[in-house]
């Protein structure tokens, strides 16, 4: 399957766990090792052959569109404009589908920082876009086991089955078990129109992966690497000392 060329950057929240961090910037301006944490994720997202993100803004809109305007390498950057209404993931999927085009996109949250021990041309967004086939798929997404991962709290999100050995599997939620072993990690493919039929206004996108669960079209890979879910103060720092060989 040919990888996804364009990328959704859910940017809009309002950063309410980070603050004091979040006071005067957008949560994706908070930096990690000396870096945005919206530019770790273009990077990443550059680096696997996005030539064109779509990035929602909100809370401190200018701010953010300044930054990204001077960025100067990387992927073309879209403003999907949330300033008079905050959407949501699903909401702010819906509302930029008509700025992403007809192919599958990547869509990726901004408070995910990761080390990558793939070989070279082999990172886990290229893992990811070779499990991608729409045929099977209404979505796939990049999970990230749970021992292990910093800032990350709770007993997991998936159940992951063995049925496409070395590449991933379909995935069940965790529903009443007490704990699952991996938790969705902030990216995932799917198709621009995937939440066409979503309600107007503010949703989540995790009613549609249910759906698709159920319907057996929901399937993930595993990152090999670390993963920093860097929701807080305490988590940044946390990542920060990580990715400084901590």
């Amino acid at each position: 399957m040919t990888a996804p060329t364009t990328a959704m950057v859910l940017a809009a929240g309002l950063g309410t766990r980070m603050r004091p961090l979040t006071d005067d910037r957008p949560k994706a301006l908070v930096e990690v090792a000396g870096q945005a944490l919206i530019d770790h994720v273009l990077n990443r997202l550059g680096e696997s052959g996005v030539t064109r993100a779509v990035v929602n803004v909100h809370w401190f809109a200018e701010r953010l569109e300044s930054h990204l305007s001077t960025r100067g390498r990387g992927p073309e950057i879209v403003i999907s404009d949330e300033r008079a209404e905050l959407l949501e993931t699903g909401g702010g999927l819906k509302k930029a589908a008509p700025l992403l085009g007809a192919g599958p996109v990547f869509v990726a949250n901004i408070d995910s920082v990761w080390t990558d021990n793939g070989a070279p041309g082999d990172s886990a967004l290229n893992q990811l876009a070779r499990l991608w086939n729409p045929s099977i798929m209404d979505a796939a997404l990049l999970l990230a086991r749970r021992e292990g991962a910093i800032g990350f709290e709770g007993g997991g999100d998936f159940f992951l089955a063995d049925d496409m050995p070395g590449q991933g599997g379909r995935l069940t939620f965790r529903g009443d078990a007490a704990e699952a072993p991996f938790a969705y990690m902030g990216v995932h493919i799917c198709r621009p129109g995937y939440v066409a039929d979503g309600p107007e206004g503010p949703f989540s996108l995790s009613g549609f992966w249910r759906r698709s669960a159920a319907a057996g079209r929901l399937y993930g890979c595993v990152l090999d690497g670390d993963w920093m879910h860097v929701g807080d103060p305490q988590a940044r720092d946390a990542a920060e000392a990580k990715l400084a060989g901590g």
